[in-house]
């Protein structure tokens, strides 16, 4: 979600894994090692840097070019493509309606409050929606059974200008982002010590989401705006790839330390997301994160400008939500729970909940759906 300048400072703090090296040899030492690796980065960071070969940059930017496109155009062209009904789990989210959690959050606000005050976030507690329009696009297999949440397999939506290939140019960085999001899940597993396909199964059938967000630089790029306020993901991970425009920071568990995130050349960033946290009793904790304008931010706008004068001011982010089936039944793994007892002291009562009515509760929360 940044510029592709060499993870160095703050972002050095993420572990670098390579997915290529796992995948050449799954039980391996040194894959072993890695997936160990994989496992205390989540628990410490809640984050780590991956390196896959599979994913080349050329697609990221032909990704990045499409939304630029997309997102370029009039207010009415996307509107056409809102789906509240479905509370926006498909399609255009324009600006000014996902509000973060944070902001009437008291939990969340607490964690806040508990930071040092060099590293708090900007306010959201007066910062309202976010500037920022998303497009989800499903990439999920249907279940062989009738889900008892049916809105989340609403159909995709296709932008009538671009009819014809918007399913294949999405799908070509999609498919890039989910196949490695899913090595990490199995070398997650691994290094948990459970079997290596144990999340694979939990979200064979899951909801997962293609989910570029965009904002208008021309209108929001001023030093200190919120383009997406303080906040956890409700999904199980989260990657991205490189954004044109810095911003993204993340929050480490270990040390409650602001980090400023770059994403090294060939290389994704992932994230623990609530569902995983859930799973595994607060051994890994969601990461909290938030996109904001840095003087980093309007250095890459005055360059982009320069050099791509043609091209629209538009922060695009290249992400996508791996989630668990909504019909699976999300507690804490027992000796995961333990472990983080063990090692964090005693933990929340996660209790146990489909992870359907995880997401539905999530959405009320982030005012997308009314949660029953």
């Amino acid at each position: 979600m940044t510029d592709p300048t060499p993870a160095a400072g703050p972002s050095s703090q993420l572990a670098e894994i390579s997915l290529d090296l796992y995948l050449s040899d799954p039980h391996s030492p040194l894959a072993l090692t890695q997936a160990r690796l994989v496992a205390e980065s989540l628990i410490s960071t809640g984050a780590l840097i991956v390196r896959d070969s599979r994913a080349p940059r050329e697609a990221n930017d032909r990704f990045i070019d499409l939304f630029e496109d997309y997102f370029a155009q009039d207010q009415g062209a996307l509107k056409a493509d809102e789906r509240p009904e479905v509370g926006y789990q498909v399609g255009v989210t324009l600006e000014n309606t996902e509000k973060p959690k944070c902001s009437s959050d008291e939990e969340c606000l607490g964690i806040i409050a508990s930071l040092d005050a060099a590293e708090r976030p900007l306010d959201v507690t007066g910062h309202g929606a976010d500037p920022k329009c998303r497009f989800f696009h499903r990439m999920s297999e249907r279940p062989p059974y009738t889900s008892k949440f049916p809105v989340l397999e609403a159909p995709n939506v296709t932008p009538r200008a671009f009819q014809g290939t918007w399913e294949e140019r999405v799908n070509e960085w999609g498919g890039f982002m989910k196949q490695a999001v899913e090595g990490v899940t199995r070398m997650l597993a691994v290094g948990l010590g459970l079997p290596e396909d144990t999340f694979l199964d939990a979200g064979r059938y899951g909801s997962h989401l293609l989910a570029p967000t965009a904002t208008n630089l021309d209108k929001y790029g001023h030093l200190d705006t919120i383009f997406a306020g303080f906040h956890t993901d409700l999904n199980f991970l989260t990657i991205h790839g490189q954004s044109r425009y810095p911003g993204l920071h993340i929050w480490a568990r270990n040390t409650g330390k602001r980090i400023p995130v770059r994403i090294p050349p060939g290389c994704l960033l992932v994230q623990a997301g609530k569902q995983l946290e859930w799973f595994t009793g607060g051994l890994i904790k969601a990461g909290f994160h938030e996109v904001v304008c840095t003087e980093a931010t309007l250095r890459a706008m005055e360059r982009r400008k320069r050099e791509y004068p043609d091209r629209p001011q538009i922060r695009i982010s290249s992400t996508f939500f791996w989630h668990l089936s909504p019909d699976h039944l999300l507690f804490p793994e027992k000796q995961l729970q333990e472990e983080a007892e063990r090692r964090f002291g005693p933990q929340k009562t996660y209790g146990e909940m489909p992870v359907g009515d995880q997401v539905r509760r999530e959405l009320g929360l982030i005012a997308l759906m009314t949660s029953e």
